[in-house]
């Protein structure tokens, strides 16, 4: 059976007031405990998956004038009941607002 691949659900991003090698390092080290962490030092991205249907990528990026962004996208890499996913997250009235609202304290951390 062929993958079907990840389909973003939710891109948010932030700009710290950091150097980017600091930024990506307190976000490895933020992260270490998550499952099936992965790290890509060379593109800036640490992703975790977790769950049947959750995969957390984020990219940590410099910024004309200094500084780094830290984008966060969340995707459904379902395999199954792959269209059951955005449905369930509409039906948790503030999904988005609680997503963005968490990784903005998140990303307050890192900086």
């Amino acid at each position: 059976m062929k993958r079907p691949g990840k389909k973003l659900m939710v891109e948010l991003s932030e700009v710290v007031s950091a150097p980017v090698g600091d930024v990506f390092e307190a976000l490895e080290t933020r992260l270490a405990g998550a499952p099936d962490l992965e790290v890509y030092r060379d593109r800036g991205i640490v992703a975790c998956q977790g769950g049947w249907w959750y995969r957390g990528e984020y990219e940590v990026a410099g910024e004309p004038g200094g500084g780094a962004r830290v984008t966060h996208r969340v995707y459904n890499v379902a395999e199954w009941f792959r269209w059951g996913v955005p449905l369930a997250n509409r039906l948790f009235i503030g999904f988005r607002q609680a997503t963005a609202d968490g990784f903005a304290k998140f990303v307050r951390g890192l900086g």
